[in-house]
């Protein structure tokens, strides 16, 4: 993201001319120490600056990033001074602000004004605005979606057909090649067709930039066998497209001048659309949310509450157990992303006075199921302790359905809304294959399922959820999975390494939102799709 920042009536601390001010921007650490990211210009005699040197910052979805803005007088004798040599001790302090990048980047117009505050906190009224804009810095969102199929591909498999996919790679200037993308595995097909595949301008550079697509028969070793490879370009792929034709594979000769050998099997391009790829920034910035919803576990398993080798132990001295830490880290960074910051909150595996249930409110509540922000779910938890007997077994299905109904409901009023379930549990699920069947007719939701694993137990089964591997979940009735919706990890896996649980729980995020919005063809709203047109094109305005 690039920061622009501008400010008003600032202080004027300057007794025969106006102040001259520099803007300098942190980024604060975890451990609260202050990470300078970048300074402005120095604006001569103006309490109304608007600086025009940018600040670039990495935006992170996965992590909330507090950002601090310090503006100072710079003294006229350091003028002549490049700004990253000044010394701040030196300069006069004008106040700071500070605020976090989400609430940014959440913002229609992508800018926030803040009010300018002492050191020491509030002090002196009237210490002048500061209003922070980010912008995407994307060279462009133009992309193109193909859709492969091959003919009389050669078989490589003695007892069956080949297993087919195809790699595609853009040359770079030394010669060798780069590999930008490739398509699933089709087993035993010797005339496979491939989903869609997309590929970004960044990714191809210029429709005449020579690509390299060669297609494999897979192998589990990954010992891939070379079936065959082309060269072609956008362009050429959109003629191949055009004149309904096909291309040869060939096979690059082994001897020291032999020529390559042209295969029978063919490349043929079934579609051919270009189109506009919109960022995770886009849809944020023109008002889609992302709603956060949590279900956690009561299951015996867990250990009397009362007792602190518990995992729902509640420790006098404050500090977190473990489904306090997920519930506070995952919350604090989607809270942002949320406009009433009301989320439905349940338990499952515990027994209310209903009896054994796996859905019930945290909150107690016989009918309503949210809780107001973070907090709200932390008290809700606590209070649960008290009142729910933990029992059992690990059933997840009537949660995800749960949450799955209300994302069902959401898209009678509006396409604007995705959901986030934090599934917290320290055992494997009783109902595996009731679990998947849930999971993939929720697969053709705006819902995306993070399970946190706690405690020491085996998760094996759990990673079966996950298809990071590439398979995707199959239901009872041979039904796949249309997209990946689920993301595992155990907690104790994360625990003294550098990146955190939520951190590698919530990296795919913005990926899975993408693909749900790309498939359904949802595109952010007007505001930004004009501003997107305009910067995309110059000319045009």
């Amino acid at each position: 993201m690039e920061l622009s920042l501008s400010a008003s009536k600032l202080r004027d601390r300057d007794i025969i001319s106006k102040s001259d001010p520099m803007a300098v921007v942190y980024m604060k650490k975890r451990d609260g120490t202050l990470e300078e990211l970048g300074r402005t210009e120095v604006m001569m005699n103006n309490l109304d600056p608007a600086w025009i040197q940018k600040i670039n910052v990495a935006y992170q979805f996965e992590i909330v990033q507090p950002l601090v803005f310090h503006v100072y007088d710079v003294d006229t004798s350091y003028h002549n001074l490049p700004v990253k040599m000044l010394k701040l001790k030196d300069q006069e302090f004008l106040g700071e602000a500070n605020c976090v990048l989400s609430e940014i980047v959440t913002k229609q117009s992508q800018s926030l004004i803040l009010t300018l505050h002492n050191r020491k906190g509030h002090g002196l009224k009237n210490l002048g605005t500061l209003t922070v804009h980010a912008e995407e810095t994307v060279s462009s969102r133009s992309a193109v979606e193909m859709k492969f199929r091959c003919s009389h591909l050669e078989n490589k498999d003695l007892f069956s057909k080949s297993d087919p996919f195809l790699r595609i790679s853009r040359i770079i200037e030394s010669g060798g090649f780069v590999p930008i993308c490739k398509t699933e595995v089709v087993n035993n097909n010797l005339n496979p067709i491939w989903r869609p595949l997309c590929l970004t301008m960044q990714q191809f550079g210029s429709k005449d930039n020579p690509l390299v697509i060669e297609c494999f028969d897979f192998n589990s070793s990954g010992n891939h066998a070379l079936i065959g490879k082309l060269q072609k370009s956008v362009a050429d792929l959109e003629l191949l497209h055009k004149d309904k034709v096909g291309a040869n594979f060939i096979i690059p000769s082994s001897g020291h001048r032999g020529h390559e050998k042209v295969l029978k099997g063919q490349l043929f391009v079934e579609g051919f659309v270009e189109k506009q790829l919109y960022s995770f920034v886009d849809y944020i910035s023109s008002g889609f949310e992302l709603n956060f919803m949590v279900a956690v576990d009561f299951t015996a398993s867990n250990g009397n509450p009362r007792s602190s080798n518990s995992l729902h132990y509640i420790d006098p001295s404050g500090r977190l157990n473990a489904y306090q830490q997920a519930i506070m880290e995952v919350g604090e960074v989607i809270q942002f992303y949320d406009s009433d910051r009301r989320f439905p909150a349940w338990g499952f595996g515990g027994r209310t006075h209903h009896g054994i249930s796996h859905c019930f409110n945290l909150n107690g509540s016989p009918t309503g199921f949210e809780v107001e922000g973070v907090d709200g779910i932390m008290t809700a938890y606590a209070s649960a302790l008290h009142n729910v007997t933990l029992a059992g077994p690990t059933l997840f299905g009537q949660v995800i359905n749960k949450a799955a109904e209300i994302a069902s409901q959401s898209l009678s009023s509006s396409h604007t809304k995705y959901f986030v379930l934090l599934i917290i549990t320290d055992g494997v699920v009783s109902d595996l294959q009731e679990t998947k069947d849930a999971l993939v007719r929720a697969s053709d939701l705006p819902l995306s399922i993070l399970i946190v694993g706690v405690g020491g137990a085996d998760f094996k089964e759990m990673e079966i959820l996950d298809a990071d591997n590439g398979n995707r979940l199959e239901s009872t009735t041979g039904r796949i999975a249309t997209r990946d919706i689920v993301q595992f990890v155990p907690m104790r896996e994360m625990r003294g390494g550098q990146i955190s649980v939520v951190q590698s729980l919530l990296e795919e995020l913005p990926g899975q939102f993408l693909n749900y919005m790309r498939s359904r063809d949802i595109k952010p709203h007007a505001i930004n799709v004009a501003q997107t047109s305009a910067q995309e094109h110059p000319h045009r305005v």
